[in-house]
């Protein structure tokens, strides 16, 4: 009786992680689906960014579809930042860790697009910056 009730937590245990696989797999596959009508995409927890010319849309990830989409262009970008725990950072070298914003500062908004990875949101502020209009060239493969 005793090994019975020291086993069922773990069981639950197991029964939890189970589902928050499956629904993170249902996560990814629906970004799959969204992310093949763009040039270059990107998946984490936080958002999902797609980029095709000078647009850029991005969106919170969810079991059917993104929500709460944003597309905007380029042309409207002054400057690309990255934030790292509230302070702006160099996009040549980035923090390994930290709450991440990748900022597309305009003339009259700023929009700000979550990332997990610091590096991985430098990568794309570089290439993004040689889509801007007056941009030099920094090479980047995603």
């Amino acid at each position: 009786m005793e090994r019975g009730l020291f086993w069922l937590p773990l069981l639950a245990l197991f029964i939890g992680l189970a589902w928050a696989g499956w629904h993170e797999y249902q996560k990814v596959e629906a970004y799959q689906i969204w992310a093949a009508q763009f040039d270059r995409a990107k998946y984490d927890i936080y958002a999902v960014l797609g980029q095709k010319g000078t647009e850029i849309t991005w969106g919170k990830p969810t079991r059917q579809a993104p929500i709460a989409v944003e597309t905007f262009s380029l042309q409207a970008v002054n400057s690309i930042q990255l934030r790292v725990n509230e302070q702006v950072v160099d996009l040549a070298t980035p923090p390994r860790k930290g709450r991440t914003l990748l900022e597309f500062v305009g003339t009259d908004r700023t929009i700000a697009v979550p990332f997990t990875d610091p590096e991985l949101a430098a990568k794309w502020g570089q290439y993004l910056q040689t889509l801007l209009p007056s941009s030099q060239s920094i090479a980047f493969d995603p």
